[in-house]
């Protein structure tokens, strides 16, 4: 028998040493990770290296493990934390009537939906939930996808395409900025929530393409801000453009009704698509989409993060219907939480702390430096609040900072001794 046909288990403890010649000569050690092919056997190297080089530089990272559900007080390592970096803002990730909800759609439909949305994976709770979505909206239409990351990339995508524009606010989400490069159209970013600056790229570029998308956050998740949508909305109409706005951090907490930052500056009827999500004020998990039926029916045709992956499960859409009913009929969750960030802020800004141009429940406190911020973040946690530190490349260097973000279920009780902690910390 010729030894480079032994069936061997190079995994397993039967792994013999005859076969190592063999092995060798087709290169097959090389693919297991040895032998003396250096780009095969160095790959792992380099990647340790890479990580080391983030350890030395503070900006290597590893979850902490809580030990409860998500709400204003957790539990890590075995102590209870008051936490205030979490997207929780209304209470609904552990809310009753919210996990009843997913509890009797597990019930009836079962955990998983067993399919991609085109195939089996359709289910009235799917159907159900977009149109409560675009009832919520003001919209035509909407549809959910799993993630927000996949329906920011399904919306730019359905825009714009090869030889097309995309004008960003350079602080836009990770995920808008990738499917701004990914499209095939030219991407442009402009100083952010500078109208003057995109006016600018508009100027220059908006002539030499067939369709034009401008793209923003309407408010931003690491400053607290709300993009200057009235001014945007003005060039969009001048210079014969689209407007797509990221309500993720908005939807919920915004507005009158909740339904974001549009509504608050009255300009919902300007803007052609919103995106949003479920995991954030709407204590879920997944993203959508709302706008025009033709948008819609454009998406659910051609968006490959909509047609191959499989459906979210039912029960968390039956969930993010019930958050959907409470947050229009519950407006007091949204005016307390504010009222909590607006009385954050004051006393932030008392005590000489810079929160940027806050407008929101997101409260960031500007640091500077990569390790005083990770100082303070764990002196923080010793004082029983849980608030990490944001470090490139997150933000930008020398703005590392705490992210403070608030829910409706943290009290003035919590605000008062976060501030006298954070004083105290900020002496030491």
């Amino acid at each position: 028998m010729r030894m480079d046909h032994i069936c061997c288990q190079p995994f397993g403890k039967h792994f013999s040493s005859l076969c190592l010649p063999a092995l060798q000569s087709q290169g097959v050690d090389a693919a297991l990770g040895g032998g003396n092919n250096g780009s095969q056997m160095n790959i792992w190297n380099d990647m340790q290296a890479e990580l080391d080089e983030l350890a030395a530089a503070n900006l290597l990272r590893s979850p902490e493990v809580l030990d409860s559900p998500c709400g204003p007080r957790i539990t890590v390592a075995g102590r209870e934390l008051v936490c205030m970096c979490s997207n929780d803002y209304l209470g609904l990730a552990n809310d009753v009537a919210v996990k009843q909800a997913a509890v009797e759609a597990i019930e009836k439909w079962g955990l998983g939906a067993g399919a991609s949305r085109l195939v089996s994976g359709t289910m009235q709770p799917h159907v159900e939930l977009e149109r409560s979505l675009a009832s919520f909206k003001h919209t035509e239409a909407a549809i959910v996808t799993s993630t927000g990351w996949m329906a920011n990339h399904a919306a730019v995508h359905a825009f714009v395409s090869k030889g097309d524009l995309v004008l960003c606010d350079k602080l836009n989400h990770a995920s808008i900025l990738d499917a701004a490069r990914s499209g095939g159209a030219v991407m442009r970013t402009y100083r952010h929530g500078d109208v003057e600056s995109l006016a600018k790229l508009l100027d220059k570029h908006r002539a030499k393409h067939k369709r034009c998308l401008i793209v923003t956050d309407s408010l931003f998740s690491m400053d607290g801000d709300f993009a200057p949508l009235k001014d945007i909305v003005e060039l969009k109409l001048r210079f014969d453009a689209q407007l797509l706005i990221d309500e993720a951090h908005a939807t919920g907490v915004i507005g009158r009704d909740g339904r974001g930052v549009a509504e608050l500056l009255e300009v919902e009827p300007d803007v052609d698509a919103v995106v949003g999500t479920l995991s954030k004020a709407l204590g879920g998990f997944g993203g959508f989409v709302a706008g025009k039926s033709v948008l819609i029916e454009t998406i659910c045709n051609t968006a490959r993060e909509f047609i191959y992956t499989t459906a979210p499960p039912p029960a968390l859409c039956a969930g993010a219907i019930k958050s959907i009913e409470i947050i229009q009929t519950q407006p007091q969750r949204r005016k307390h939480l504010l009222e909590l960030a607006e009385l954050l802020r004051s006393h932030l800004a008392k005590a000489g702390f810079d929160t940027l141009n806050s407008q929101s429940q997101i409260v960031p406190i500007i640091i500077g430096s990569t390790d005083a911020a990770l100082e303070i973040s764990q002196k923080l946690m010793g004082e029983g609040f849980f608030v990490p530190a944001i470090r490139p490349p997150t933000v930008k260097r020398g703005t590392s900072r705490l992210r403070v973000s608030l829910s409706t279920a943290h009290t003035e009780a919590d605000i008062d001794a976060f501030l006298t902690s954070i004083s105290r910390v900020k002496q030491k």
